[in-house]
């Protein structure tokens, strides 16, 4: 059982982390990285779509069957022991976009320098979309569980055999990023300039 003591100095170094990786972010952000109006982050999510498109095989039946996929492109972790992640994207309903998001996370533990990744994540019923949509702050692994599809290079995505309500994907310019998690990441509704 931990000691009154060992807790307030969890919550006291959860909170100088939580600082830290706001301080991380925001150095990032300085720099002008995220697109700013709706139509920069139009123009972005579609070349992430062209991407995923061209690096999953399958990829693109499977967004065909999705009620909405959130896309997320040059989604920016950088760190130095304590980091932090951002990016803004739109999620996409009919092939229109629906609404505009950005993602934020924060991480503890050893990590030094930075990187950018695509995030797309289909939502395949109505109901999970809905409820995406009307949160004001949906967490992965909290609001929703995400299956995040992990399968080679050259490997074709079997969505016959997909009955995942919510599935993602990562990739960097590689293709599909393996050992990844979206825990923790949160999406939040945005008004572009």
């Amino acid at each position: 059982m931990a000691t009154p003591h060992a807790k307030t100095n969890s919550r006291k170094f959860r909170n100088i982390a939580f600082v830290l990786a706001a301080v991380v972010l925001s150095a990032v952000a300085a720099q002008g990285v995220w697109a700013k109006t709706a139509k920069e982050i139009d123009a972005s999510v579609n070349a992430c779509l062209d991407r995923f498109y061209k690096q999953v095989k399958g990829g693109k039946e499977l967004a065909g069957k999705a009620k909405g996929m959130l896309v997320m492109p040059n989604v920016v972790k950088a760190g130095l022991i304590v980091g932090g992640e951002y990016g803004e994207g739109a999620l996409r309903a009919g092939g229109k976009t629906a609404g505009y998001y950005n993602l934020a996370a924060g991480s503890i533990g050893f990590q030094i320098g930075g990187q950018a990744k695509d995030i797309v994540v289909l939502f395949m019923t109505d109901a999970v979309l809905k409820q995406f949509q009307a949160s004001s702050g949906w967490e992965a692994g909290v609001d929703g569980n995400v299956a995040l599809v992990n399968i080679g290079g050259g490997e074709r995505v079997d969505f016959t055999k997909m009955n995942d309500p919510i599935v993602g994907f990562v990739l960097d310019v590689k293709g599909l990023m393996a050992d990844i998690s979206l825990k923790g990441a949160k999406f939040s509704k945005i008004t572009p300039k």
